[in-house]
C-alpha cells in the first residue's frame, strides 16, 4: 500500500496515511458500529448486493440507518478499486453511530453516522497452500447472543485467533452448550457420509456470503446438503471440514485439536468444491456473474 491510495472518510477521499477518526467517535469509544469486508476480484465487487443487504440488517440490528443509498455505495466501490486496476483485492467499509461532544452510553437524539472505508490488494491465493489444508483447534465460544449482526466489537474473536495461534493452529472453531457454531472469522461446514452440512442461521453465527455461495454452488452440482445443528461429537468424526469466509474462501480442515481430519488431506468433495468456487471467481474477473441467485 502506498501514501498516495485514497481512503473513504465521510464523503471525502483522503491519502491513507492521512484519513483521521474522530477521538469521539462512538466505534471508537463504544465499538458501536458495524462493517462489511467485500472482495473485489479483477476489481468486480464480489457478490455486493448481498454484502450490502447484511450490512442493512446489522444497521438495523443497532438501530441505525444508512447513510448511503446503493448507488452512493457502488460509486465509492467504484473509485476504491480503480486505484488498482484490474487487481484482486478487498474492500472494508464501516459505519459507526458518529462523533459526539460528550461521551455517553446513552444513544443520542440526533444520530449524525460516519462511513469510513478503504480497498487493500488480495494476497494471491497459492493453490499449493489451499491443497495443504489448515489445522484448527476449538474453544469455548465466550461471545455475545447476538453474532449475526457483524460488528466491529471482535475482541473475543481476537483472542481465539491468538490463542489458536499460540497453539499453532491457523483459526479456532467455536463450541456452545456442545454445539459448534463457526470459525473465529469464519463460517463451518462439515461432510459426513456425504453430506454436507452447515449450522442453521441464527443469532448465534453470522449468515456468511461465502457460506451462502458454497451452498448455492452445492446445489446446482447436486451435492446433497442441509443446515443443521453440529454436536462436538459430529465434528470430531466428520470425514470432512471446511470453513468459509471471504477472504478465506474454502478452506479444508486437515487437523482438528492435533488430530487428523479424515486422512489428513483435503477430501474429495472440498477439491471438488475449490474447483467451482475457482471458476466462480475467473467467471466474475471476466465480466460474468459468480452465482445466480
Amino acid at each position: 500500500m502506498t501514501t498516495e491510495a485514497l481512503a473513504y472518510v465521510n464523503g471525502d477521499y483522503v491519502p491513507r496515511a492521512a484519513a483521521c477518526v474522530p477521538l469521539t467517535d462512538r466505534g471508537l469509544l463504544f465499538g458501536d458500529s458495524v462493517y462489511e469486508v467485500i472482495p473485489a476480484y479483477g476489481g468486480r465487487p464480489f457478490r455486493v448486493d448481498h454484502h450490502l443487504d447484511r450490512l442493512d440488517r446489522s444497521l438495523a440490528a443497532i438501530r441505525l440507518h444508512n447513510p448511503l443509498d446503493r448507488a452512493a455505495w457502488q460509486a465509492m466501490f467504484a473509485r476504491l478499486t480503480a486505484q488498482f486496476p484490474g487487481a484482486d483485492q478487498s474492500i472494508y467499509l464501516q459505519v459507526t453511530r458518529g462523533a459526539y461532544p460528550v461521551r455517553n452510553h446513552v444513544i443520542p437524539e440526533a444520530v449524525a453516522p460516519a462511513v469510513y472505508a478503504f480497498s487493500d490488494l488480495m494476497p494471491q491465493r497459492r493453490p499449493e497452500a489451499a491443497a495443504r489444508g489448515i489445522a484448527v483447534i476449538t474453544l469455548d465460544d465466550i461471545r455475545w447472543h447476538r453474532c449475526d449482526i457483524k460488528a466491529t466489537t471482535l475482541l473475543a474473536n481476537v483472542l481465539a485467533r491468538a490463542q489458536a495461534t499460540a497453539e499453532g493452529a491457523d483459526e479456532a472453531i467455536l463450541v456452545r452448550d456442545g454445539q459448534v457454531m463457526e470459525g473465529s472469522a469464519s463460517n463451518l461446514f462439515i461432510v459426513s457420509n456425504g453430506l454436507l452440512i452447515t449450522p442453521p442461521d441464527s443469532p448465534e453465527l453470522l449468515p456468511g456470503i461465502t457460506r451462502d455461495l458454497v451452498l448455492e454452488l452445492a446445489r446446482d452440482s447436486g451435492i446433497a446438503y442441509a443446515q443443521a445443528a453440529i454436536s462436538m461429537a459430529e465434528l470430531e468424526n466428520a470425514d470432512e471440514i471446511w470453513l468459509t469466509s471471504s477472504t478465506r474462501e474454502v478452506s479444508a480442515v486437515v487437523t482438528l485439536d492435533g488430530r487428523p481430519v479424515g486422512d489428513g488431506t483435503p477430501g474429495v468433495l472440498w477439491q471438488r468444491m475449490d474447483a467451482l468456487y475457482q471458476a466462480c471467481k475467473q467467471r466474475l474477473r471476466e465480466g460474468g456473474e459468480c452465482q445466480d441467485d
